[in-house]
């Protein structure tokens, strides 16, 4: 099992009411993403050749987080299509849902600059993540 991608969170990353603003989940879910990849591909994966791309992201704010805050996301795969993922994200602050999330990532091979299946990699690390 991976754990849970731990954040820091920075004074940068807070609004006028002292809460993290609600962009900056975005690349709090960017920075999971890359914690899960790396335990799950390592780190000499070939991102350039059986990368992917962002196409949609969704985000429900339940409970503010601040400043020093210790958040935790946990990542999981809600489903994998054939050229596509579906990503889950649940952020928690002393085991609280404060916000959950999901993005739909597409396979893609930069070089030919075209979508490309799921690669069985991929796919594989992605299956132990299923709920």
């Amino acid at each position: 099992m991976i754990s849970s991608a731990k954040i820091q969170v920075r004074f940068s990353d807070l609004d006028v009411l002292g809460h993290v603003n609600n962009s900056v989940y975005l690349s709090y879910f960017e920075m999971t993403r890359v914690h899960y990849f790396k335990a799950l591909l390592g780190t000499e994966w070939d991102w350039k050749s059986f990368g992917v791309v962002l196409v949609k992201n969704e985000i429900e704010y339940k409970k503010p987080v601040l400043l020093h805050d210790s958040p935790e996301i946990e990542m999981f795969t809600e489903h994998i299509g054939d050229k596509s993922f579906t990503l889950g994200y649940h952020l928690k602050v002393n085991n609280e849902m404060c916000t959950f999330g999901r993005s739909v990532m597409v396979c893609f091979d930069a070089n030919s600059n075209k979508t490309i299946p799921v690669p069985e990699e991929m796919r594989k690390g992605l299956s132990k993540l299923i709920k």
